[in-house]
């Protein structure tokens, strides 16, 4: 299968890394200077160092090349970049399948991204790719399960076989809006778990947020007509467990930095890297009041980052609520 990964990041880049072993793979960068440095190094220095690329991946920066011949192309832009980008590929390849790999929701709509590749793209053949999986370690090989999931079961099906091999295992699931919700605000709750850590607060103060985070992703998801037991599964409590506790996740280092005191501004400028949970995190809070949903977890962090409240005050809020049922 021919594949256009669109979009160099990290996880473009570990993507087009991984399926160039069992496919042919172009990946497409906006930047020529940063194409040309791809190519004459063969990796990516600025966002994926030391990890080589394989002989037989392309690099270009010329978007309608790369879609040429392709019988998928993989978005791999930020969410705030998905829109234009489906423009993009409407204008250049506006019948070929896609996935997309961003999380969260979109800044200022409170859209998923399924609903804004709706907007763009009409009823396409699409779907989304996500799951538990940093980057760096689907780059370097080592076993990850992910999910894909679209609303046509037969092209998440049929698509996560054809993608599936080697360290790299592809579940299909029909679930979207379950898999999207997962994706989500997994990031705002490993930048609430990020201040625990950071504040050192302890690991019964984390299981207990990541497993009360769990029932806040449960009943957004729901609201929004998810089905309960995809939380259960990769794209829920194995995305959740991972972002939530591992060292490489930029949302938990957000709220690591957070609890040192650090401002938002600065933190984001130092990862230089996309954290997806900073924006989702006020887009969720806002979504789930117009619901009726009841989200502190998530509402918390919110104010935290908008400035409204300290991370320590956030925790003695939380840890102030009424006793209730489980």
């Amino acid at each position: 299968m021919r594949l256009a990964v669109l979009g160099a990041g990290a996880w473009g880049t570990a993507l087009a890394i991984t399926f160039a072993a069992r496919h042919q793979v172009v990946l497409w960068a906006r930047d020529p200077a940063r194409v040309e440095d791809m190519a004459r190094h063969r990796e990516n220095l600025r966002y994926l160092p030391r990890c080589p690329f394989p002989p037989d991946l392309q690099v270009t920066a010329d978007f309608r090349a790369a879609l040429a011949g392709a019988d998928l192309a993989l978005l791999a832009a930020p969410l705030a970049g998905l829109r234009p980008m489906l423009e993009q590929l409407k204008a250049g390849a506006p019948a070929m399948p896609f996935l997309w790999v961003c999380k969260g929701l979109e800044a200022g709509s409170g859209l998923l991204p399924h609903q804004v590749v709706a907007e763009v793209m009409g009823d396409a053949a699409c779907g989304v790719l996500t799951g538990p999986s940093f980057a760096l370690e689907v780059a370097r090989g080592l076993p990850t399960a992910i999910t894909l999931a679209a609303k046509d079961p037969r092209f998440a099906e049929t698509t996560a076989q054809r993608l599936h091999g080697g360290n790299l295992r592809i579940y299909a699931n029909e679930d979207l809006i379950g898999a999207e919700v997962g994706g989500a605000v997994k990031n705002v709750l490993a930048i609430a778990t990020g201040i625990c850590d950071g504040l050192g607060l302890g690991a019964n103060a984390r299981a207990a947020l990541i497993t009360r985070g769990l029932v806040e992703i449960t009943r957004f998801g729901e609201a929004l007509g998810a089905r309960r037991e995809t939380f259960m599964g990769l794209a829920g409590m194995g995305d959740l467990i991972l972002t939530c506790t591992g060292d490489l996740s930029r949302n938990r280092r957000v709220g690591l930095l957070l609890a040192e005191g650090r401002a938002l501004p600065d933190i984001v400028r130092e990862l230089g890297h996309v954290a997806e949970g900073v924006p989702a995190a006020r887009e969720v809070a806002r979504r789930a009041a117009e619901l009726g949903i009841e989200m502190p977890i998530t509402r918390a962090v919110s104010a935290v980052l908008d400035g409204r409240i300290t991370p320590r005050a956030a925790v003695e809020q939380l840890m102030a609520r009424e006793a209730r049922h489980e």
